[in-house]
């Protein structure tokens, strides 16, 4: 069984070797000693949600405190190529549902759209509020899933700033039932085509995001879909229509069942 995963601010791993003691506090240690009541000589990963996770036995506990002394500090790699999931913002909380499963599926960003059909909608101070719990949601999926990366939550987009991310990115995908091409087409065809670089990647190339990795993104519309002026606005800045399935998803289902596609695709599972 894989150990459990705590999480510790990017950059504290620095410098640690085995034999080194990692003192954890804050809320997770406090979770760790109060919640999970991990004891002395119990395996346990802290990972500084960048990459790097230090595997290790507990050497102590206190109140708010735990000493974890380091048996190995590996650095695990992001993907050659990066999956983004662009979610539409959607009522009953569906939205938050969607990225917390593809967290745990693997998603490597999230970005938080405004659709035309949108029912919520995202203002002033309440955005703030929402991204942060967005964030929150995302990081303790990631945490289940006892993952070294945290996916970031991006800034909320609207129609304008997702037609310059679909521009930018190397492959924009919108999920849409009116959709010829079934996903894995689409995908099995960009990646045929850019095979070449998709190699260069897989060899080492891209160790970050901007340093030759690949990104795609998965874009997910509203409840009452994305609208037709929207699709062709997105396809007009480069994005792609792609058809998930037989059977039209939810909302809060189409996301993540499109990253488990594009994780076996595009070899990242």
């Amino acid at each position: 069984m894989s150990n459990p995963v705590f999480f510790t601010a990017p950059g504290t791993l620095d410098g640690l070797a085995p034999g080194s003691v990692f003192v954890l506090d804050g809320p997770e240690a406090r979770h760790a000693v109060t919640v999970k009541r991990l004891g002395v000589g119990e395996s346990v990963d802290i990972a500084d949600g960048a990459g790097k996770r230090l595997t290790g036995t507990v050497a102590a506990v206190a109140p708010g405190e735990l000493s974890v002394e380091c048996s190995r500090l590996a650095e695990e790699p992001r993907p050659a190529v990066r999956l983004v999931l662009v979610q539409a913002l959607a009522k009953g909380d569906r939205d938050e549902l969607a990225a917390e499963t593809a967290t745990e599926l693997g998603i490597d960003a999230v970005v938080p759209w405004q659709a035309e059909r949108s029912i919520v909608r995202w203002k002033a101070e309440r955005a703030a509020k929402a991204h942060a719990k967005w964030q929150s949601v995302v990081t303790a999926a990631a945490k289940q899933a006892r993952r070294a990366w945290i996916p970031p939550v991006r800034p909320a987009v609207d129609g304008a700033g997702l037609q310059a991310a679909v521009a930018a990115a190397d492959l924009a995908v919108i999920l849409h039932e009116d959709a010829v091409r079934p996903l894995r087409q689409v995908l099995e065809a960009w990646q045929d085509a850019g095979s070449a670089a998709d190699r260069a990647a897989a060899d080492g190339a891209a160790a970050g995001w901007s340093d030759g990795g690949r990104e795609v993104l998965l874009i997910v519309g509203p409840e009452g879909g994305i609208s037709p002026r929207e699709v062709t606005r997105l396809c007009d800045a480069g994005a792609v229509t792609a058809l998930l399935g037989h059977h039209v998803l939810r909302s809060s289902t189409a996301g993540p069942a499109a990253t488990v596609l594009a994780s076996d695709v595009l070899g990242r599972w």
